[in-house]
């Protein structure tokens, strides 16, 4: 399964290993889209652990269709 996570502010390119090979997309409007694969619920849960342990603000979480 893969998932959008927007949070507001603008992440580094070296966080991307930080979230398990994310793609990191950096938005015009200062928002960051990290694009994961996720394997299972409880991957999921520690990427959100991990969105949490940066402080910023998560905006939303979208499970993409493949």
């Amino acid at each position: 399964m893969v998932y959008e996570f927007r949070v507001r502010g603008h992440l580094g390119e070296q966080w991307a290993e930080w979230f398990e090979s994310a793609t990191i997309a950096l938005q015009d409007n200062g928002d960051t889209v990290l694009t994961c694969t996720v394997a299972d619920q409880a991957a999921l849960h520690g990427l959100l652990r991990r969105v949490r342990d940066l402080g910023m603000p998560l905006l939303s979480v979208v499970r993409v269709e493949t």
